[in-house]
């Protein structure tokens, strides 16, 4: 006798919260691709309501052609510092020297030419070798050592500061020679026209935003070749529309003031190689694998020691740029130079994206991060607001960014 078998219908089984962020970024959705990238969207649309807000409590003077310039020129070297803090930080560890790492190459740089005389480019040398040989201190007791980083940088902080008392004597120097000043205080406007603004702004503006546009192409036909999710094509174009329309507006804007800063073009040009070096080299994956699993990046074959080495001897040389900038800035070098900059420069970081519990973050993240935090300072300081209050501020969205980022790895532990 026969038997009829009924004949059942599949079931699917219902996709997981990462399958659906990955399926609804695929489809290109606006929604979809925020939900997918929550933690990098959610920083360049806080900056965009933060750029708003101040925008229209100072009357349109925090986007004036002047404050736009003075803004890049005060607060480049909190960037620079930033690009090193966000890698440090993505290691686990952290740096509390770095402002009087910026003191004391500042301070070697001014001994050297004021006081002795020497061409300004040997005090650049001397600056950048100074601040190679502090990172290299850290990292030695730091990666063969073993002392934990927060410790050796604390020991640092006062051990540079004081070294920067004894090289000044405790007193300032100054005036530093025309050419050292450019550096942080001169513009290129080659093409300045008698139309009332510079060409020669626009057209860095246009390659800059040419370049965005073919590098995000690249990506994504890359992406695609991998049968990776990628956003839709219109969705790609608005993106690309609208980064090239703020930087044509901020170029236009400089454009109209005095020109490129020259700085601005250092601070370009680290963002670039730095952002290659931390998603295109090995030595940038290492440092992601040490931060996010250091167990399994030891068993992998990561050097570890080395590593951790040569992060922190990076970090001692974005602090000697930022203490050449900060010193050609302030046409001297003064022994209280460079205080607080660490804590500006770890907001940074933190403010862009980077986890307390290291393996997270991005050059680009702590870049707005750093712009966040000059907007804000920026803005209360034109509406009058007192010091005391802008620290209260900073130190509240500090505390919200890592409350943040705290939520974010609770609700992606529950949906595992």
């Amino acid at each position: 006798m026969t038997k009829t078998v009924p004949q059942t219908e599949e079931i699917t089984p219902a996709p997981g919260a990462a399958q659906q962020d990955k399926e609804r970024a695929k489809g290109g959705g606006l929604l979809g691709l925020v939900t997918a990238n929550l933690r990098t969207s959610g920083i360049y649309i806080a900056f965009v309501a933060i750029v708003a807000l101040f925008a229209v409590l100072t009357g349109g003077d925090s986007l004036s052609p002047d404050n736009l310039t003075n803004m890049v020129l005060q607060y480049s070297y909190i960037l620079v510092l930033a690009i090193g803090m966000v890698i440090v930080i993505i290691a686990g560890h952290i740096d509390l020297s770095v402002g009087s790492v910026v003191a004391l190459t500042g301070a070697v740089s001014a001994v050297l030419v004021i006081q002795q005389g020497m061409p300004y480019w040997v005090g650049i040398v001397a600056a950048l070798a100074v601040g190679i040989a502090v990172g290299a201190w850290h990292g030695l007791w730091v990666a063969y050592v073993g002392i934990p980083a927060f410790i050796v940088t604390l020991a640092g902080m006062l051990l540079f500061r004081g070294l920067t008392l004894q090289v000044l004597d405790n007193v300032s120097l100054s005036p530093f020679p025309r050419e050292y000043g450019r550096i942080a205080t001169g513009f290129l406007n080659g093409l300045l026209g008698g139309y009332g603004y510079d060409a020669f702004t626009l057209l860095i503006g246009a390659v800059a935003v040419a370049g965005y546009a073919v590098s995000g192409w690249r990506a994504r036909t890359a992406r695609i070749r991998y049968d990776q999710p990628v956003e839709s094509l219109d969705l790609f174009l608005l993106k690309v529309v609208a980064v090239g329309v703020v930087v044509m507006a901020f170029a236009w804007q400089l454009a109209h003031s005095r020109g490129l800063p020259i700085v601005l073009i250092v601070l370009a040009v680290l963002v670039l190689v730095y952002g290659l070096v931390t998603t295109r080299t090995v030595f940038g994956r290492q440092v992601y694998a040490i931060g996010g699993n250091l167990p399994a990046a030891m068993l992998s074959g990561v050097k570890v020691k080395k590593v951790n080495f040569w992060i922190f001897v990076n970090m001692g040389f974005l602090a000697a740029i930022a203490g050449i900038i900060y010193s050609s800035r302030m046409n001297g070098a003064q022994p209280a130079a460079g205080e607080m900059f660490e804590l500006d420069a770890i907001a940074a970081a933190f403010i862009g994206g980077a986890a307390v519990t290291g393996g997270v973050g991005t050059v680009v993240g702590a870049m707005v991060g750093g712009l966040i935090m000059a907007v804000m300072t920026n803005g209360m300081q034109l509406m009058g607001i007192e010091q005391q209050v802008q620290m209260v501020v900073k130190g509240l969205v500090l505390l919200l960014a890592v409350a943040f980022d705290v939520y974010n790895k609770r609700r992606a532990g529950a949906s595992r």
